[in-house]
């Protein structure tokens, strides 16, 4: 079995001969009422408060031997523009979150990225997990994105040097409302830890791996203390279950403190599990700060059109504003040329400060080289004399 990953539940054994079935048809299920009347209530505040990055380490649970686990597993979430062609900016929550671990000494390695309103609508999420098999690597993407008629899921299964393998779902607005896929739901749990309550009843239309609609459940396990690095705290468990058309459930226990932040993630009969190691999280009961930062994650912004297309603009822009200041204050030029030929005429041992004095010195200049005799001062050569 597969550890906890950020994307969803742990993935099973790949299937061959996926194919690619226009319109998945299966009956929705239903947004509860208290669902519902959830999401109507969350405010800007409560989601203001969910907007940090946070790291915690995989272990092994149990009697497994640590060294078959470790890895580290990240979350963050902040503010972000959406730009879709032919569609204005929107401004929305980007939930990011990745792990890397061993399991039986093979390395693995999952990334989520979600757009989500603040209404927790999920605009576009992409999830993907990589098994690094040695010569026979197993790389899954799933990718949905919401449109005018609905959403659309793309599952991506590709096995060492073979063609990938596409399965496609589509399914309709009416059987997406208020569905809860996993970048939503990491934000409903932080919403649901600083509120340090569930509401009975919570249950989401949500998706599997395989790409079908299911359930998403959650319900409140209570207050309990559990260790962090090497002290104790204060930890509220809240439980969360997937549950498939074919009875099949996956279930994961998270525990938070009260700021928010995650102390310990385990899924029921997963041989590892996730913990929070840095005590010094449990210091901040007020406004929420970031930890360490974590793993840096490569940025290709000249491959990205709008991050590239932001960096002209810019340049264009500062470029643009230098010039026109260089322009309306022509005595700049005076005045570097006045410190440069002062600059090498002494040839002071010490440049910051023979500058210091410099300007300290300087009046505003009327012609070029005016005051370099009156602003130099000594030279740093020793005196003949010895004095």
């Amino acid at each position: 079995m597969l550890p906890p990953s950020p994307g969803g539940p742990a993935a099973g054994t790949p299937r061959r001969g996926m194919e690619s079935p226009p319109e998945c048809r299966q009956e929705s299920p239903a947004l509860t009422e208290a669902a519902a009347e959830f999401l109507r209530l969350i405010g800007p505040e409560e989601l203001e408060r969910c907007l940090f990055a946070e790291t915690l380490e995989v272990v092994a649970a149990g009697d497994q031997p640590r060294d078959r686990a470790g890895g580290q597993r990240w979350v963050a979430a902040r503010w972000a523009p959406y730009e879709r062609a032919g569609e204005p900016v929107r401004s929305c929550l980007l939930v990011q979150a990745g792990t890397r671990s061993r399991q039986d000494g093979v390395p693995r390695s999952s990334t989520l990225k979600a757009y989500v309103t603040p209404q927790l609508e999920t605009l576009e999420q992409e999830e993907q997990e990589r098994l690094e098999v040695r010569a026979h690597p197993v790389e899954r993407r799933t990718h949905m994105v919401s449109h005018q008629h609905g959403m659309t899921v793309t599952k991506t299964l590709r096995e060492g040097e073979a063609e990938p393998q596409c399965q496609s779902f589509s399914y309709g607005r009416a059987e997406m409302w208020g569905l809860l896929p996993e970048g939503a739901s990491l934000l409903l749990l932080r919403v649901l830890a600083c509120r340090q309550a569930v509401p009975s009843g919570l249950i989401f239309p949500a998706i599997d791996t395989e790409g079908h609609l299911c359930t998403s459940s959650y319900r409140a396990l209570g207050i309990q203390r559990q260790a962090v690095g090497s002290v104790e705290a204060e930890v509220f468990v809240i439980e969360r279950a997937t549950h498939t058309s074919t009875g099949i459930s996956t279930v994961w226990h998270s525990s938070f403190l009260p700021s928010g932040h995650l102390a310990r993630l385990v899924q029921v009969g997963c041989p590892m599990l996730v913990l929070l190691q840095d005590e010094s999280i449990l210091g901040k009961t007020g406004g929420v700060e970031p930890p360490p930062p974590f793993p840096k994650q490569p940025l290709d912004w000249e491959e990205d059109i709008q991050l590239c297309s932001w960096f002209l603009d810019r340049k264009e822009e500062l470029q643009a504003s230098h010039a026109t200041y260089i322009q309306q204050h022509p005595e700049l030029r005076v005045l570097l040329a006045d410190f440069l030929q002062a600059l090498l005429l002494q040839q002071p041992c010490d440049p910051v400060s023979f500058a210091a004095q410099f300007f300290a010195r300087q009046q505003p200049p009327r012609t070029p080289f005016a005051s370099t005799v009156a602003a130099s001062p000594p030279p740093c050569h020793p005196p003949a004399n010895g004095e």
